[in-house]
């Protein structure tokens, strides 16, 4: 599969998480069938730029926000989920396993 090929369906996965809620760059990458592939993941998010793509929706696996330097402007990324009712300290998510996305379970 091409990058332009994984990066559509990085995508398309990242539209359907839903609002509120939270996933994982691996979780996205064992969705589609690439298990070490979580930094591709990432990669294709931070090439998104696309508004339809909620890529604040996306954090690495402990709930933290390390693609954070990625958005414009300095709390982008956390504004964007508290708008959304997600709290986060210290660019940790809060309640992670509760508002946590899982497209393997739930696809």
């Amino acid at each position: 599969m091409s990058d332009t090929g994984f990066f559509e369906k990085v995508y398309q996965v990242t539209a359907l998480i839903p609002y509120g809620r939270v996933t994982s760059y691996g979780a996205i990458a064992n969705y589609l069938g690439a298990s070490r592939s979580a930094r591709m993941v990432g990669w294709a998010l931070n090439n998104s730029n696309k508004a339809e793509v909620p890529a604040h929706r996306v954090v690495n696996r402990k709930g933290l926000l390390t693609g954070k330097h990625h958005f414009k402007g300095t709390n982008l990324m956390q504004q964007l989920l508290e708008s959304e009712g997600v709290v986060v300290v210290d660019n940790q998510i809060q309640d992670f396993d509760k508002i946590f996305w899982d497209p393997g379970k739930e696809l």
